[in-house]
């Protein structure tokens, strides 16, 4: 079993990328593969909507100039999908839009590949708007017929400089429960 990480924070060892960590850490613990691919910062296309997903039916973009297309690949053979994000005037940042635009149609236009697959939020915040982040990216769990993971809170941690959310002890607890919770569920939908 593998799950993949997506990191939409432009500061790889930031906030997003510390909670992360603990959840991918944990997760590990648990026997469960992780692999983390950060998209903040780079050169990514947002979606235009023009429909070539569902003509070709390739199971990619037909954007094929930046790391969406590697990232479509990794979600699609994962069995649990985790994306992070900081907040950005209250909701995702745009790395992290375009990811879910273009991997949401991508998918649906192919079959639906990521249905019944775990996926989850996380989102670092430093006071406000973080609701709205989580609720952006679990609506492309919801499309996409994926099975959404909770935890003990909103899989939120709180921090402003990096590595401040290290010191956000619920929103750390709450990465380890996720992480639990995501590790629970892909046994059980392994072992039938």
């Amino acid at each position: 079993m593998k799950v993949i990480t997506i990191n939409g924070s432009p500061r790889k060892e930031g906030n997003t990328a510390a909670m992360l960590k603990k959840f991918t850490s944990k997760l590990e613990d648990e026997g469960i593969e992780t692999e983390t691919i950060n998209i903040g910062g780079k050169m990514i296309r947002g979606c235009t909507a023009c429909m070539k997903c569902f003509e070709n039916k390739n199971s990619k973009c037909i954007f094929d100039d930046d790391i969406i297309n590697e990232c479509i690949a990794k979600m699609k053979e994962a069995d649990g999908i985790v994306i992070g994000s900081p907040t950005y005037f209250a909701d995702v940042n745009t790395e992290t839009k375009a990811l879910i635009d273009r991997a949401g149609f991508v998918s649906l236009a192919n079959d639906s590949f990521f249905s019944r697959k775990a996926g989850a939020a996380v989102v670092a915040v430093r006071r406000a708007g973080a609701v709205r982040a989580y609720n952006s990216i679990n609506q492309l769990f919801g499309i996409t017929n994926m099975f959404t993971v909770g935890s003990s809170y909103w899989n939120i941690g709180i921090g402003l400089n990096p590595g401040d959310v290290n010191d956000d002890a619920e929103g750390m607890q709450t990465m380890e429960s996720l992480a639990s919770n995501m590790a629970w569920l892909l046994k059980k939908i392994h072992s039938e």
